[in-house]
Formats: C-alpha cells, sequence, structure tokens
C-alpha cells in the first residue's frame, strides 16, 4: 500500500485514526505498532513476521546491551548487527554476490554451479535496517536507553508514515514522543497540509514526468535525438525529486497528525553549489546515517587527507550498494566520491569563488549520475551516454527521431516550470509564510481533489525509492 492510493486515503488513515483517537493515552503505542504491521501487511504480507521477529530481537539483544558492560556487551551488539544486516543481505545482495564469486572462479578456470534464488525484497528492509542498527549501536553508546517494551520498540521501528522508505528516523528523536505525545488541532491542520502538498509533488509532478522516461523508451534509446536525451534525463532527475521529496513530505504530516516530529529529508538540493553540498541536502537522513556510524567512527576528517579521502571512498561505495545489487550502483557510488574528492582536492575552492559556473555544474553533474543510477545494464547506459554525446559515438547512429523532443516538450512543458519552480529557495520560504492563510487551505483543498481525480483515472503511481 502506498500513501498516494485511494484506498490509503480514504480505507485505511481514516479508520486507523478514528482508532488511533478514540483509545487512551496509554494505548496508542499498540495501535501504532498494531496498525503499522497491518499497513505492511496489505503491501508485503509474506514478510511481514519477518518485521515482526526483527522487533523482538532487537527489544532482547538492547535489552542486553543495555545491562552488560565490556567485551559481553561488545559481543551482543555485534550479534545484533550480523543478524539484522545479515538479513539485508540474504536478501538483497545474495543473488549479486553468488553471481559475481562464480564469474571470479570461472577467469581461474574453475566452475562453482549456482543457482538464482530470485528472493523477493521484503518492503523497506533497507530503510528498517539502518533504523534499527542506529538503535543498537546508540543503545550502546549509550546516547539512549533502551526500549522498555517490545510495543514501545514496534511503534518506533514499525511507525507506518516512515516504514517503507523513510526518512530513517533515530530512536533518541522520538524516545520521548514514544513515552508521552499530544496531538493539538494546529499540529493536525499543519500535517494535513504537509501531506496534501507532498501528495501532490508526487501524484500531480512526479508521475506525469514518468511520461517523458515512457516516451523514451518507446522510442528506442538508440533512436531518441540528443535534444531528447536531455530532456529525459533532466525530466527523470525531477521525477526522482518529487517523488521522494513528496513521500518525505507526507510522511512528516502523517507523523505531525501522529504526535511525532519527523526530520526533515529535503533541503532545496537543485540550489547546491557543488556535488557535496547537493548530498548534504538530498535524502538527509541517510547521508547523517553514514556520517554518524560510518564516517566520524572510520576517523572522519580529523586524520589526514588520504585518510580523510579513503573515509569517504568507503562511505560512498557502501552508499552505492545500499541502493541496489548491480554494478551500476556501485559505478554510482563511485562517480559521486570522485567529484566530492575532486571538490575537496581543488574544486571546491574554484566552486566557491564562482557562483553561477557552481550552480551550473552541480545541474550538470547530477543529472549525469542519475543516468548510472536509472539504467541498471551498462550497455544500455552507454548507448544512452552517446545520445547525450553524439561525438562518442564511433559509427553513425541509428533512425533519429530529429523532433521527438519537441513533441514532449510541447506536452510537458508546464509540468517541468512547475518543477523548477518548487526546487527554489524562495519558493519554500512563501509556502512556508503561507501555510496557515484562509486562501492557501482552500487552494489546497482544491490540490487534494485534483490528486485524487488523477489517482482515479491514471494508471501510472509507484513510488521509485520502493525498490531500494
Amino acid at each position: 500500500m502506498v500513501f498516494s492510493s485511494i484506498s490509503f486515503i480514504f480505507v485505511f488513515l481514516p479508520l486507523f485514526f478514528a482508532v488511533y483517537a478514540l483509545v487512551p493515552q496509554h494505548a496508542k503505542n499498540s495501535v501504532l505498532f498494531a496498525g503499522s504491521l497491518i499497513f505492511y501487511a496489505l503491501g508485503d504480507a509474506g514478510y511481514t513476521l519477518l518485521l515482526f521477529a526483527c522487533v523482538c530481537v532487537n527489544y532482547i539483544i538492547s535489552k542486553k546491551i543495555a545491562s552488560s558492560e565490556g567485551r559481553k556487551k561488545r559481543v551482543f551488539l555485534t550479534l545484533g548487527l550480523l543478524y539484522d544486516f545479515g538479513l539485508l543481505v540474504y536478501f538483497k545482495y545474495a543473488d549479486f554476490l553468488m553471481e559475481n564469486i562464480s564469474v571470479i572462479f570461472s577467469q581461474f578456470g574453475h566452475t562453482l554451479s549456482y543457482e538464482p534464488m530470485n528472493l523477493l525484497l521484503p518492503l523497506g528492509i533497507s530503510f528498517y535496517t539502518f533504523q534499527i542498527s542506529s538503535y543498537l549501536m546508540d543503545v550502546y553508546d549509550k546516547k539512549t536507553e533502551a526500549a522498555p517494551s517490545v510495543v514501545h520498540l514496534g511503534a518506533y521501528l514499525c511507525m507506518f508514515p516512515q516504514l517503507i522508505a523513510g526518512p530513517i528516523v533515530e530512536y533518541k528523536e522520538v524516545s520521548q514522543e514514544l513515552k508521552n505525545r499530544t496531538v493539538t488541532p494546529e499540529k493536525a491542520d499543519t500535517g494535513m497540509k504537509i501531506f496534501t502538498l507532498g501528495l501532490a509533488f508526487k501524484v500531480l509532478l512526479a508521475n506525469v514526468l514518468s511520461g517523458i522516461w515512457s516516451e523514451m523508451e518507446r522510442i528506442g534509446f538508440d533512436s531518441i535525438s540528443t535534444p531528447m536525451a536531455w530532456l529525459g534525463m533532466y525530466g527523470y532527475s525531477m521525477q526522482l525529486y518529487f517523488d521522494f521529496f513528496g513521500y518525505s513530505l507526507m510522511a512528516i504530516g502523517l507523523g505531525k497528525m501522529l504526535g511525532f516530529t519527523i526530520p526533515q529529508n529535503f533541503r532545496q538540493p537543485y540550489m547546491s553549489r557543488s556535488v557535496s553540498e547537493f548530498w548534504r541536502r538530498w535524502h538527509i537522513t541517510l547521508g547523517r546515517w553514514f556520517r554518524s556510524y560510518i564516517y566520524i567512527p572510520l576517523g572522519g576528517n580529523r586524520m589526514g587527507k588520504l585518510k580523510t579521502l579513503r573515509n569517504l571512498l568507503i562511505v560512498w561505495f557502501l552508499t552505492g550498494v545500499w541502493h541496489g545489487a548491480d554494478w551500476n550502483y556501485v559505478i554510482w557510488g563511485l562517480v559521486l566520491f570522485f567529484w566530492i574528492a575532486m571538490e575537496r582536492i581543488f574544486l571546491g575552492k574554484i566552486l566557491e569563488r564562482h557562483r553561477i559556473f557552481s550552480h551550473l555544474y552541480v545541474l550538470l553533474i547530477i543529472p549525469l549520475t542519475w543516468m548510472i543510477f536509472k539504467i541498471e545494464d551498462l550497455n544500455t547506459l552507454q548507448v544512452y551516454f552517446m545520445a547525450l554525446f553524439p561525438f562518442l559515438r564511433d559509427m553513425p547512429q541509428g533512425v533519429v527521431h530529429g523532433q521527438d523532443w519537441w513533441m514532449v516538450l510541447q506536452n510537458y512543458w508546464p509540468v517541468l516550470l512547475f518543477c523548477v519552480i518548487f526546487c527554489l529557495e524562495k519558493t519554500e520560504s512563501c509556502l512556508e509564510k503561507w501555510m496557515h492563510k484562509k486562501w492557501f487551505t482552500v487552494l489546497l483543498c482544491i490540490v487534494f481533489w485534483a490528486c485524487v481525480y488523477r489517482l482515479f483515472t491514471a494508471k501510472n503511481n509507484p513510488f521509485l525509492y520502493f525498490r531500494f
């Protein structure tokens, strides 16, 4: 089940909030835990027990960590991390690892018999693994206390607004709200408005823009014109942003309606002036996790330039791997490391001095990296880059639809224009200022029903980040 669906908006949400509002304060965590498991089961019933087991096992281990000292404490932490990341590796990377191990064996003249398992990836496992592992490590470091009950921990980990695709919430951020929280009319009103704004970004912008990529696939990457390849690249960049940004806003809005403060996940990333800054503004909670639990424990930037670059390489390699079990994700992470390393070594000083150039640099490099992220087959990726840069071809291109970009642009330019407007920092400050204006409330009501109409009439409504 996704937030931008009729069944969620008009069935699950009203029923859940009716029960949630009626039960006393001490029972709200139980309702949230049970309701979140039902929400998960409606989307992935087969792995609901796996999620419940994750809560129970980590509750027991966190209690053991909290009550132990020294070597015994480290053993329990290690067991907990092996359990959590072991499941993630098994379900997400087993086939990828075995396939590449068999290739390595074949290079030395040995044959490794291997039958792909083709496991279905449990929804949200990458996100909730990072959340629960951060909880164990924070309990180990005494940055937070262990959860007082299974229900308490389950309400945190399984909280349906952020269960499937984040933001990645750390336990210490919501531990007090889990014990005592209030939902005021003002919070509920603000939450509904933020949810509606996120719904609009997802349904009226991201879903519509998906048509550009579909049109390119229909033509064929080896036949599209160079302008069409660039239009598709920027269209996908906007689609991915408003898809995930919209989801994150809906999560934040739902969190407010439940009485929780879910952290911000995006901050106008396309207004950045470097790749490093872009990734401080994009998927903020993921970057925070890698910084807190990988980069800083490795030494961060405190051990000289070479070790700082080593630490960055490890972080960006793992960031690529986290997003998917395929080589394009590894390459994507390493390409991002390359540009961030160049900015650390010399490029950053140039970008600081030239404002316009630095913005243009980000608006060129980031969309190009999204193509590596999007296209999993490396041969197809090569074809697409040759369409972007015709001088890379060593042979004539196939049939080219020279006016394809113009026909597509005529259909999508209003949506692309709105995307550009909503990427601006000035637009966000205006939205915050207008949030409690009566006329803006009326406008959001109209926007909400426009979203509902499109959900009834359109077929395409996936969340792109569910696959990660």
